[in-house]
């Protein structure tokens, strides 16, 4: 494939790049930019706007970055209508909640993480300690459920019932050669019909959070309650320090969302970070991180009939200089960010037109 000019990289979105039937079709940028370190810097996904708004302020009031943008993602953990992160996500294919989460602190290298974490809200709290009060990095299933209870957290049924309407929906109509009934008015799919694959395909969500203050520290989490109706102890990218999340405090800190898979091939956070280090915008690093997951995306299953992918991924990015920015695959994405005194949604950069 012909290789794109740095100049052709950070066209605007008015800017053509068709390079090959595989190449991106624009390099859309957002409104994004640098900010001077007057104030923090916080960004995230779309569902984080309340998550940036809680960081930025425990950091104006003197708060350690990463205490910041855990109590940020707290928000979102325990808020039963966000069906993507803790309380009231999606479940594993047999209604059970499984929660991930890292954090990363720019400080003192610190890093934490637990996976497959069942019946606590805030699983973000449980891998700072993972990282404060342990030599691990990483603890998973019932090791991470016993760790949290030793800390003395409550444990809690995570399926809502509003979670548990759609779960049982997907379990009655998702396949056509079981004995699970679709209510009489719903009836099952054919398992033949691509409109019905179409639309039954699974949900990703995620929250990523990373803050700059204004003396130059870095962290970063990311928490998610993973892939819907996952095979049962499936970990995506999210726990995964350098695919979900890394923080360098001498250069930046990215996270993503969307398919984990995809993130963990290409170690995408990392892939981000290193781009950065190596002189890149956080939007330019972005989009490098995501081309490269368009190239080695080979399965015929996750591409559409133009060879594109089927699903969509975002990173998130904030440089030390205070730049910062995000991308996805597919256009019509937003993210949240609190810069310059100000906490709002700006548009993600995007390789690929969505089509209408």
């Amino acid at each position: 494939m012909t290789q794109l000019s740095r100049r052709d990289f950070l066209q605007s979105a008015a800017t053509v790049a068709a390079v090959g039937s595989l190449a991106p079709d624009l390099y859309g940028q957002s409104d994004a930019g640098r900010e001077n370190l007057s104030g923090p810097i916080v960004i995230s996904s779309a569902n984080g706007l309340p998550a940036t708004e809680k960081a930025a302020s425990m950091i104006l009031e003197g708060k350690d970055t990463l205490d910041a943008v855990i109590a940020g993602v707290n928000i979102v953990e325990e808020d039963p209508n966000d069906m993507s992160v803790g309380y009231g996500g999606l479940p594993n294919e047999d209604g059970v909640v499984e929660l991930d989460s890292c954090v990363m602190h720019g400080p003192s290298c610190g890093a934490g993480a637990v996976a497959a974490l069942q019946n606590i809200k805030t699983p973000s709290r449980i891998a700072q300690l993972v990282m404060q009060r342990t030599d691990h990095v990483m603890i998973v299933g019932e090791g991470a459920l016993r760790f949290a209870r030793a800390h003395g957290f409550e444990e809690v049924n995570l399926l809502t019932d509003k979670a548990r309407r759609v779960w049982l929906k997907w379990k009655e109509t998702h396949s056509n050669r079981d004995d699970w009934i679709a209510p009489p008015d719903k009836p099952k799919p054919n398992a033949h019909s691509r409109a019905d694959k179409e639309t039954l395909d699974f949900t990703y969500g995620t929250i990523n959070c990373c803050a700059l203050s204004p003396n130059g520290d870095l962290s970063g989490v990311t928490t998610t309650s993973g892939l819907s109706y996952k095979i049962p102890g499936r970990v995506g990218d999210s726990p995964i320090i350098g695919a979900g999340l890394y923080v360098d405090n001498t250069v930046g800190a990215a996270g993503s969302t969307g398919r984990g898979e995809a993130v963990i091939k290409i170690c995408g956070a990392h892939t981000v970070m290193e781009a950065m280090r190596h002189g890149k915008s956080p939007v330019d690093a972005c989009l490098h991180a995501l081309k490269r997951i368009v190239d080695t995306t080979t399965e015929t299953r996750l591409l559409k009939e133009n060879g594109r992918p089927r699903f969509d991924v975002k990173f998130y990015a904030v440089s030390k200089d205070g730049s910062f920015g995000a991308a996805s695959i597919w256009s019509g994405a937003k993210f949240s960010v609190y810069a310059g005194g100000k906490n709002r949604h700006e548009k993600c950069a995007y390789l690929f037109e969505r089509p209408s």
